[in-house]
């Protein structure tokens, strides 16, 4: 991959970033490590601050990466890498649920938080800011959205496929075996897909594109330092973070359900959309929505897919996750609103009014969360889906030619 480097920082201020989010991690750390407990908010604080540095760390050391790796690979590590704290948490609840299924709960609700952040919330971010960098900062783009690149039809194709696998999920009553095979099997052919095309030339700036700069040996110690200190980082925070969470839930009085959807992936997903609307206020939203995009395909595919072996590891039944009533409306409500994002993406474009839709229809679930409103809103996303598809069914041949093209497809986007 080609990587121009805009904007760097001196090498004093590299060391100073890096350095801050090492020391924010750092209690967290010595705590796991002298077996120590904190006070249920305390850890909530003390871990959550470690789960953020640890996710600052890995975006730095993915993007440095990229300049020593092929095409969009590089892109899909940049996505997975900046939801890795969302995977430990989820997977730590997973596991756990195989002794205590008090946990089995919390990791739906944990999954399905998070997809539903992204789409609901960081997406319509994402687009708000972008026009407003075009409109009052004169940058160049779409005045009423958000237009995408045609090789983004690859993340949208599988993130369909992934989508209508996804209703058949809650019939059977479990997250089970078979779940794993076919969402993991799909991501693997995604990452086979993207490997066989050519992106443009990406830019790094920051810290990103200091440490890119560096000679090629000790470009590479350095990415390799930081994936390494993330990943003691989230080894020791991500499940005291997890449980001190649900302790927080029973000390407040709030439906720890809610506090374990919601508050989690909050703290684990706003690096990435930090990240991604720093995209959108430099110009370049279609990297943002493409990042956004991306990591959302790899948490509804390779995340769920993780669920039923952490499950069984953690003393379940091979079977796989039992799903109750409240974990099943929490699925066709995610699943209904992923079908209406890429509803939207058909035309490669996120317009001012469909991110303010997708913004607004979160907000009534979020802000009533009942039975008969999350019903109410599902059914309202998959009307409204099943319009654009009609409105867009042209889009849908070039759609699928995404999923695995073959001759002048395969060149570059």
């Amino acid at each position: 991959m080609r990587v121009r480097l805009d904007v760097t920082v001196s090498a004093r201020g590299v060391a100073t970033r890096v350095g801050i989010a090492v020391l924010a991690a750092v209690p967290a750390v010595v705590v796991r490590l002298s077996g120590g407990h904190l006070p249920p908010l305390v850890g909530m604080a003390v871990f959550g601050v470690a789960v953020l540095s640890a996710v600052a760390l890995l975006m730095w050391a993915s993007e440095v990466a990229r300049v020593d790796l092929p095409g969009s690979l590089a892109l899909a590590l940049l996505a997975l890498v900046a939801v890795l704290p969302e995977y430990a948490i989820d997977i730590y609840f997973a596991f756990a649920a195989g002794s205590d299924p008090e946990f089995a709960a919390f990791a739906l609700a944990n999954m399905t938080g998070a997809n539903r952040l992204l789409i609901g919330v960081a997406w319509p971010l994402l687009v708000f800011f972008a026009i407003w960098a075009v409109r009052r900062r004169g940058r160049p783009g779409d005045r009423n959205g958000v237009r995408l690149s045609p090789h983004r039809r690859t993340e949208t194709v599988y993130l369909l496929m992934a989508t209508v696998y996804a209703l058949v999920i809650p019939v059977t009553g479990r997250l089970a075996w078979y779940d794993t095979v076919v969402l993991g099997g799909l991501y693997a052919l995604y990452l086979s897909r993207i490997g066989r095309t050519e992106h443009a030339e990406e830019g790094l700036v920051g810290v990103a594109a200091t440490l890119a700069n560096q000679p090629t040996k000790r470009r590479r110690l350095t990415a390799t330092a930081l994936f390494g200190t993330a990943a003691v980082v989230i080894l020791s925070a991500a499940e005291p973070f997890g449980r001190s969470l649900v302790e927080a839930g029973s000390t407040l009085g709030i439906d720890e359900f809610l506090l374990v959807q919601w508050l989690a992936p909050v703290a684990s997903e706003a690096p990435e959309v930090i990240v991604a609307v720093a995209f959108a206020l430099r110009g370049r939203a279609d990297d943002g929505l493409g990042a956004l995009l991306a990591a959302k395909l790899n948490q509804w595919t390779l995340l769920v897919a993780c669920l039923p072996i952490a499950f069984y590891l953690g003393g379940g039944e091979f079977a796989g996750l039992p799903l109750d009533a409240r974990q099943t409306e929490e699925l066709y409500l995610t699943t209904a609103q992923t079908l209406l994002g890429v509803a939207i993406l058909l035309d490669l474009r996120i317009s001012r009014s469909e991110a303010a839709l997708l913004f607004l229809l979160f907000a009534v679930q979020f802000a009533v969360p009942t039975q008969t409103v999350r019903y109410v809103v599902a059914v309202a996303y998959a009307i409204l889906a099943g319009i654009l598809f009609l409105r867009q069914r042209r889009e849908l041949p070039t759609l699928a030619r995404a999923a695995w093209p073959t001759g002048r497809a395969r060149s570059r986007s």
